[in-house]
């Protein structure tokens, strides 16, 4: 499992006119059943993505492809997760 943070660079300023190819590159993410959960993180920092079913060079390369990253909006932080414990209801992610 995989936690990626998009943090806001100096050029945050392109962040509108990027904004809906960003958001066609997270859905193909959820589509492809990479991404579990994405969302913001505050105060206004960035985003941040939980992902899974897939490994760390397939979802580098996925997090170079966001124009978000690609036009230095955001810088990109891959963490890996050896999950070891879950609450029940995540167990899939145990797999």
């Amino acid at each position: 499992m995989f936690v990626v943070l998009l943090q806001f660079s100096d050029n945050k300023s392109k962040a509108a006119e990027l904004m809906e190819g960003h958001n066609a590159w997270l859905e193909c993410g959820f589509d492809e059943g990479v991404f579990l959960l994405a969302g913001s993180l505050k105060p206004g920092l960035g985003g941040g993505i939980v992902a899974h079913n897939t490994s760390l060079v397939d979802l580098q390369n996925r997090v170079r492809a966001d124009p978000f990253v690609a036009e230095n909006v955001v810088s990109a932080e891959v963490l890996e997760i050896a999950v070891a414990r879950a609450d029940i209801r995540l167990d899939f992610l145990l797999d």
